[in-house]
């Protein structure tokens, strides 16, 4: 399944909602430090509930250690500054789909890096600044594993 990495998340919640996700769908989560929240923090262990143990979450110390860890995968760099639309994209089973903290997105030295593939948009209504990034994410990864046919899930 697909590489979730979240570029230094800010809210525990919304962590704990992309960890439960990573667990139900088999998405393999990427934080990338600074966190905003303590690992320990209450809301980060409410949002996951008890699928902290089923998900597949590693820790990384910056951007470029992230992206070494998946020498090979493609990179797209969630952003509302661009005209590429999500759902365009023909993902692959080991893709990275980066998304940057709350409120204020992917800084332009990361969009701007020479292993972002692409700056892909969730489409939204007109004079909306964002989605919550929980949400964001979880369009994302349903839609790669639609697209891969919901490999692995049950019946």
């Amino acid at each position: 399944m697909v590489h979730v990495f979240l570029h230094e998340p800010a809210i525990a919640g919304n962590t704990g909602n992309a960890i439960r996700l990573s667990a139900v769908t088999g998405a393999r989560l990427h934080l990338i430090e600074p966190l905003g929240f303590d690992l320990e923090d209450a809301k980060l262990r409410r949002a996951g509930l008890d699928y902290h143990d089923l998900a597949d979450v590693s820790i990384h110390p910056g951007i470029e250690q992230a992206l070494a860890a998946v020498p090979e995968a493609r990179v797209f760099a969630f952003t509302s500054h661009t005209e590429v639309s999500f759902e365009s994209i023909e993902y692959h089973r080991e893709d990275v789909l980066l998304f940057g903290t709350e409120p204020t997105g992917l800084p332009e030295e990361v969009m701007a890096h020479p292993r972002i593939t692409e700056r892909v948009k969730i489409p939204m209504l007109p004079a909306r600044r964002s989605l919550n990034l929980a949400n964001a994410v979880s369009i994302a990864v349903y839609e790669a594993w639609r697209q891969r046919g919901y490999d692995g899930a049950g019946a």
